[in-house]
Parts: structure tokens; C-alpha cells; sequence
């Protein structure tokens, strides 16, 4: 039997290729970052082929650094930026058009002339999502509407559309010689177009949206075999057995799979899930009602979810535009520099404003300035801004569950940032807990294409894996954590109605 599970992570930043071994630890990574098109404000593209390309790579470099052959590999799991839509056609496999990614802003039109009859909820009771440009239902009507000859191609069936998991699953299964189009639960339930208890895409929502079906892949559970990887490629033969979109991919790696588990991510935005078992619960407080995971033929798990656009990007954004960072680990030294924010509160509205306020007509604001704010106080204040967002996605979940979480488990990129943590269980009043695999994304996908094919006995096999790594206890004063929030939620306020007609 083979020793190790491979997976996929094709991110908003970076397509990477990890491989794990059966106590879910790392044994070797390859990871390259693809390019950041910015076409103009509000619009962000990837190039779908570089992508592939990247991920390729990755895969050769983690196996190169392992010195291991697909022979070592059970078992291929993918997990992925899961609003971002490419369409591309068939007969060649190239796309149309760039990515468009999950930030990007430029369907507002769309999304308004769809909420003209209806409201931004018209199908949330369906869907459990609100009409926003977030999801990828908008970003292929655009693609329809405005790329020449897209339109006519999709009505002749030659097109096709997937988030960048099933643009890796096509590429890895063979692209135009038989390639495999399929999607799994998690991904499909973000894109406005399925059914939440069918579990099917929605023909009527796809005929308002005028969106052909041929165009959509198969919608399948998230850990089960979809197909091999193609002769091409050097994990040929090895099947592809577990997709995940990259949050629930998160959620499953923290072994959060029962009713009343969550967790919270910190990567380009944050994304706090709560796992609400086999029930749909509809949010009254600006969450998204979203699929956690099906295994195989067992039934689907549900899961609120709280979706912040702009965290880990922010200091990426004072590292590439403003340049007071060069490196994004330096935002904590340089945070450490002063004690307090200074005055100084940053809303990254950047996107918007996703959960719970779901407004797009807000923009990023830097308020509370005084002459004494130096850029420590701004690198603060970005630090803080994604604690203090994470903790109005906690308390609406904790509104909407009626079960307050006694601890937060955590995961990403930031969790390495000591300072963030400890102000995120300051400002939360409950502890932070960080696992010693911190890779929960990939490890999730790696768990439910292990778990397809008996790499895993099952899901208390995995529980097993799970180690506590750091904990962060609530050690500020009630009462100034308290002013912070006050001060945070009137900072919000002042980023709202910014978008016109002619300001964008």
C-alpha cells in the first residue's frame, strides 16, 4: 500500500502540492505564487493557465524534495479559492478569459438588475446565499455578456465553467482527451446556482441568471474517486479522491465534523465556519448558509459561515502599495514598536464589506488619524482591523446557533503572529487554540480523498491526529476591550455609501 496522500491547494495566491503521511503530518511541499491582474479598480484576474502550470510544478517539487514517485501516492485530494470562475472551451482548453476572483467587485450592475425584482435575498431560501458579487454565478453572466463569441459558444454547448478545482480536475484527468468535469458539494453551493437540500443545480435560477446547464460541471460528493490522473502527468494512474472548497477543506483538517464545531482562518480574507450537522440553518444575523462536506453517500453536513473579504491581503496591500513592510513577517515586529493603536482604526473594505453587513458600496477607511499615528500604529491598527472583524462574524454566529463558542480553533498563515492572536482572544473573550498542523486546508483535502479509498479507516482515525500546538487566553480588562469594539464599529460606519455612479 502507499505510503503518503497528496494535496492539492490551488489558492488565491499561490497553487501548492503537499504531500502527508497517515498522521496527517507534512512530509514535503512545493508551492509557487501566480501573478495579481489588476485591471482596474475592483477587478481581479487570474491567468487560469499560468495556474495549472504552477500547480503542475508544485507537484513535481513536492515529490522532488520527498524523493518519492507517484507509486508513494495513495490518494490525490484538491482544495481551492472556491468563488473564483474560469470558463474555457472544451474543444481546446483555453479559456475564454481571465479568472475572475472571488474579490472581484465589477458585477455590481448585475447583481443589482438581478435584485430588482426580489431584493439581494431573492434566492437565499434556495441557494442560502445573498445576491453579491462574491459569488461566481455573477462573474460568468459577465463573462457571457461582455467576452465576444462567449455567448454564442455556450449556447452551442462548447463552453464550460468551473471554480479552479474543477480546472485542475479537467487539466490532471486529461483536459480535451476525456477530461473529468466535475465539482464537488461545497464548491457548487458557492455559486448561487444549487439547490441546498437537492443537492442538484437549480434549472430555474439557471435559466434567470440565462446561464446554460451544459455549461456546469457534475456535482459530486466531496470524497470519492472522480476520476485518475492522466498519462501526462506524474502522478499518472493515482485516482483524484477528495474535493474541498478551501474553507470547509479547513474546517474538515481541524477535524471540526460535528453539529456545534468551527473554526477560523486566517488566510487573504478570514472565514469563520460553524458546523450545523444535517440541519440548514438560515442566518438572521449576515451569514452565508453554505454545505460543510458530504462523505461519499452518507448524508451532507451543513455549516454557517461568516466571510471576511480583506485580512492576510491587507498586509500584503502595505507591503506591495504602500511599502512600510518589506516582507509580510515584519507586520509584528513593526506592530510591537507601539502599545496601542494610537487612535488609529483601519477598515479594509476594500471588496465591500462581506459578513454580517454585506455592503458593497463601502470602501477601506483609515480613521482616527492624528499627528502622533506613525506607520507601527497603521500596522496596528491592519492587525487589529482582522480581530475585530473576525469578532462580529463570532457574534453573529453566536446569535444565529443560540450556542456560544467556548474556544476559537484556528488556522493559516497569521496564526503565526503571536501579537494578532493574543488580540484576537483579548477581543473575543474566549481562548484561540492553533494545531500543530497548521496546513488544515490541504490536510482536509487530503483527508477526504484518503478516507475515499481507505488510506483512513474513518473519522475518528483522524480526530486522533489532531494536537493542540499554542493557546492564547483573554487577558485584556473587559471593559477596554469593550471601548475598542465601540470604537471599531463606529470606524465601520464611516466607510459606508461610498460607491455612487461615478465612483467605483
Amino acid at each position: 500500500m502507499a505510503k503518503y496522500v497528496l494535496a492539492i491547494d490551488q489558492g488565491t495566491t499561490s497553487s501548492r502540492a503537499i504531500i502527508f503521511d497517515k498522521a496527517g503530518s507534512i512530509i514535503s511541499t512545493g508551492q509557487l505564487e501566480h501573478e495579481q491582474i489588476l485591471p482596474q479598480a475592483g477587478w481581479v484576474e487570474h491567468d487560469p493557465k499560468e495556474i495549472w502550470d504552477n500547480t503542475r510544478e508544485a507537484i513535481g517539487q513536492a515529490l522532488s524534495k520527498a524523493n518519492i514517485t507517484r507509486h508513494d501516492i495513495e490518494a490525490i485530494g484538491i482544495t481551492n479559492q472556491r468563488e473564483t470562475a474560469v470558463v474555457w472551451d472544451k474543444t481546446t482548453g483555453v479559456p475564454v478569459y481571465n479568472a475572475i476572483v472571488w474579490q472581484d467587485t465589477r458585477t455590481q450592475p448585475i447583481v443589482d438588475r438581478l435584485a430588482a425584482d426580489g431584493g439581494v435575498d431573492r434566492f437565499k431560501s434556495t441557494v442560502g446565499l445573498p445576491l453579491a458579487t462574491y459569488f461566481s454565478g455573477t462573474k460568468i453572466v459577465w463573462i457571457l455578456e461582455n467576452v465576444e463569441g462567449a455567448r454564442a459558444k455556450a449556447d452551442a454547448g462548447d463552453l464550460l465553467f468551473g471554480t479552479t478545482d474543477s480546472w485542475v480536475l479537467w487539466n490532471l484527468t486529461g483536459g480535451t482527451e476525456g477530461g473529468v468535469h466535475a465539482t464537488d458539494v461545497t464548491n457548487a453551493s458557492r455559486t448561487m446556482f444549487m439547490d441546498l437540500k437537492t443537492l442538484q443545480w437549480d434549472d430555474e435560477i439557471l435559466s434567470i441568471f440565462n446561464v446554460p446547464k451544459s455549461m456546469l460541471p457534475e456535482i459530486k460528493s466531496s470524497s470519492e474517486v472522480y476520476g485518475t490522473a492522466s498519462g501526462h502527468s506524474l502522478l499518472r494512474e493515482v485516482p483524484i479522491a477528495g474535493i474541498l472548497g478551501d474553507q470547509q477543506a479547513a474546517t474538515f483538517g481541524q477535524a471540526a465534523f460535528d453539529q456545534g464545531e468551527a473554526k477560523n482562518t486566517y488566510g487573504t480574507g478570514n472565514f469563520l465556519i460553524f458546523n450545523t450537522g444535517t440541519d440548514i440553518i438560515h442566518s438572521k444575523n449576515g451569514l452565508l448558509t453554505t454545505v460543510g462536506y458530504k462523505l461519499g453517500d452518507a448524508p451532507v453536513h451543513y455549516a454557517l459561515e461568516g466571510s471576511i473579504a480583506v485580512t492576510g491581503s491587507l498586509v500584503q496591500w502595505l507591503r506591495d502599495q504602500l511599502g512600510i513592510i518589506k516582507d509580510a513577517s515584519e507586520i509584528e515586529d513593526l506592530a510591537k514598536t507601539v502599545d496601542d493603536n494610537g487612535g488609529a482604526y483601519f477598515v479594509p473594505a476594500f471588496s465591500g464589506l462581506f459578513a454580517p453587513y454585506w455592503r458593497s458600496d463601502a470602501r477601506g477607511a483609515l480613521v482616527g488619524l492624528t499627528r502622533y499615528v506613525n506607520k507601527g500604529h497603521i500596522a496596528r491598527a491592519a492587525l487589529e482591523a482582522i480581530a475585530y472583524q473576525t469578532r462580529e462574524v463570532l457574534d453573529a454566529v453566536n446569535a444565529d446557533s443560540g450556542v456560544p463558542l467556548t474556544a476559537l480553533k484556528v488556522d493559516g498563515g497569521a496564526t503565526v503572529n503571536d501579537l494578532l492572536m493574543q488580540f484576537q482572544a483579548d477581543i473575543i473573550g474566549v481562548p484561540v487554540v492553533r494545531p500543530v498542523v497548521a496546513e488544515t486546508t490541504a490536510l482536509g483535502a487530503a483527508y477526504a480523498a484518503g478516507l475515499a479509498v481507505g488510506f483512513w479507516s474513518g473519522l475518528d482515525d483522524l480526530r486522533s491526529n489532531w494536537q493542540e500546538d499554542a493557546r492564547w487566553e483573554p487577558s485584556m480588562d473587559p471593559k477596554e476591550a469593550a471601548r475598542l469594539l465601540r470604537n471599531w464599529k463606529k470606524a465601520v460606519t464611516k466607510t459606508l455609501d461610498w460607491v455612487d455612479e461615478d465612483v467605483k
